[in-house]
């Protein structure tokens, strides 16, 4: 079974199993998560899509906090002698699918 999940603001493709990094969300390692927000669903040659998708899918949390790759915002203004330079690493969560319902 495949659905589609809105998860903060993104869309996530995901099957029974997979595993993904979505933005950071509340829980510890270990803990179960719920989403609702299922945008598609299909099972074989069943589609479902719209209003009418009552799935749910639920996840388990890997890893509670990974962080992302440095991103650097660097500013520059020639002959002037500005110069800035800011960075962050933006936070993830790893989750894994258990089950689509």
């Amino acid at each position: 079974m495949l659905a589609i999940v809105k998860i903060a603001g993104q869309q996530f493709k995901v099957k029974a199993g997979d595993s993904f990094y979505v933005p950071h969300i509340e829980g510890k390692t270990g803990d179960s998560v719920e989403f609702s927000e299922v945008l598609f669903t299909q099972n074989g040659d069943d589609v479902l899509s719209g209003a009418g998708v009552k799935a749910i899918v639920t996840a388990e949390i890997i890893s509670d906090l990974v962080k992302g790759q440095k991103v650097i915002a660097f500013k520059m203004k020639r002959r002037k002698g500005f110069r800035k330079k800011h960075g962050h690493r933006t936070q993830y969560t790893h989750l894994k699918v258990t089950a689509i319902a």
